[in-house]
């Protein structure tokens, strides 16, 4: 999972760091069939003021935010087994978001609402103060040349963006694959007062987050991957 995705040439960026990087793909038949007949209904426009939560999922529950969601499968399954708690899910990559609704319709999912449009603008201007229970960024870019680290997602501004919005005792769930990213996010995780580990260093995999198959095929390389989780005081 990614959060180099596609965008809509007519959704508009401002400079600075973004949830996503351009990137091209190819909508399946499958997908399209899923945009068409379950977009209406899972898909939030984006708006530049606070939403009522409560009111987009029918129900007051606690509710995720997942930060590219790539094709939806550990969503869908995180879903799936939590489906006492809502999901909120940003992804501009066109193919993923109807990947997503195709796992929503096959399973009949009904806790998963998806907002095609950068994470960052959504947090800054479309969540409440206090709204999220947790955070998940499961395998962000890792931009691995040194003079490209600036643009990580997980960084003390985007954090500035975060922490307002996570009630307390709210979690961020950060996993990667690339280790000096992961050294990165406890550093930067670690730094903010208002947070602590919820673990000594890196944390063991949570139960709800599944080995997807982009996963799989790396450990079966000798990949390691490192879940980093911490918590709002």
């Amino acid at each position: 999972m990614s959060d180099t995705k596609n965008t809509p040439e007519s959704v508009p960026h401002p400079r600075g760091i973004r949830s996503y990087v351009l990137r091209t793909g190819r909508t399946t038949v499958g997908q399209a069939r899923a945009l068409e007949a379950l977009g209406p209904q899972y898909l939030l426009p984006y708006q530049p003021t606070p939403i009522a939560l409560a009111q987009v999922f029918g129900r007051d529950a606690p509710t995720v935010l997942e930060i590219g969601f790539g094709m939806g499968e550990a969503t869908a399954h995180i879903a799936g087994v939590l489906p006492e708690q809502d999901f909120l899910c940003c992804e501009v990559h066109t193919p993923g978001v109807g990947a997503l609704l195709k796992r929503i319709g096959d399973l009949g999912l009904t806790n998963i609402r998806i907002v095609q449009h950068d994470a960052v603008q959504v947090l800054d201007h479309m969540l409440p103060l206090g709204a999220l229970a947790g955070v998940h960024i499961f395998f962000p870019d890792p931009w691995h040349k040194a003079r490209h680290t600036k643009r990580r997602l997980v960084q003390p501004h985007f954090l500035a963006s975060v922490l307002p919005r996570l009630r307390s005792g709210g979690y961020i769930h950060c996993a990667t694959d690339w280790e000096p990213y992961a050294q990165q996010m406890l550093e930067v995780l670690g730094a903010e007062p208002q947070l602590v580990n919820a673990a000594q260093g890196f944390a063991e995999k949570p139960e709800y987050r599944p080995l997807t198959k982009f996963e799989n095929r790396g450990l079966k390389l000798g990949h390691g991957v490192w879940d980093v989780v911490f918590r709002k005081r």
